[in-house]
């Protein structure tokens, strides 16, 4: 299989300027979710033999956010879309940074997203989950989900963790932000999907984790495989 070509990040956020795009996203914060949204719209992968609950789950599988003291790596951000896929990096320290929008989809969208991942020394990624306002699942939960299942797999095998996250309202978010960071509405369009991820990523970050669900493959031996991975990774 052909190696991914190297991806080209958005020139969307500058090194110097973090503290600018920290100041201007204060100034427009996620807007809380409703207490059942945060408890019940996204639902974990059990392990396939039942045991232990999401909530009960090692300290290796535990996302990034719900452990920012033992130096965990980066996490990626993915926000899912038909024909477009939006990403974002960021490791909770500052603001996430919009990385690049992807056109593809199937088996070369999952391969490229975890060779992005393993780029940017990612050993997480958190996928936006679509849901209602009620917190409820939609048609398009049901495509992420399926995406995903797959992407948990290939993602296993790499030794990389997948987490689902309540993406309700970030689009919003992400407009409400390039307006404030200047962008012209020309490239909005164009990179909306990065920032979206963006928006993922900083819902994920503030809430330490908590609203992030593990996707596990239905595998034993990937599982392992995970865990293991997992373990010594947090042990460097």
């Amino acid at each position: 299989m052909a190696a991914a070509k190297p991806v080209e990040p958005l020139p969307l956020v500058r090194a110097g300027a973090e503290t600018a795009a920290a100041a201007a996203f204060r100034r427009f914060q996620l807007r809380p979710q409703p207490r059942s949204v945060r408890a019940n719209a996204i639902r974990a992968s059990p392990p396939s033999n039942g045991a232990g609950s999401p909530d009960e789950l090692p300290a290796a599988l535990l996302p990034n956010a719900a452990r920012r003291r033992d130096g965990c790596g980066f996490s990626l951000g993915v926000d899912l879309g038909e024909s477009r896929t939006g990403v974002a990096v960021g490791r909770g320290i500052t603001l996430p940074r919009p990385l690049t929008v992807l056109k593809l989809r199937g088996q070369k969208l999952e391969l490229m997203l975890l060779d992005i991942a393993q780029q940017q020394e990612a050993d997480e990624l958190i996928v936006g989950l679509p849901v209602s306002a009620d917190g409820s699942e939609t048609p398009q939960s049901n495509k992420v989900r399926s995406v995903v299942g797959r992407l948990a797999v290939q993602a296993a095998d790499r030794g990389l963790r997948v987490y689902l996250q309540d993406e309700h309202g970030t689009t919003i978010d992400a407009l409400e932000f390039m307006i404030s960071r200047g962008v012209k509405r020309s490239a909005r369009d164009v990179k909306s999907d990065a920032y979206s991820a963006m928006m993922i990523l900083e819902r994920y970050f503030s809430s330490s984790g908590q609203g992030a669900k593990i996707v596990l493959p239905k595998q034993p031996q990937l599982q392992s495989k995970l865990l293991e991975k997992s373990r010594q990774d947090a042990q460097v």
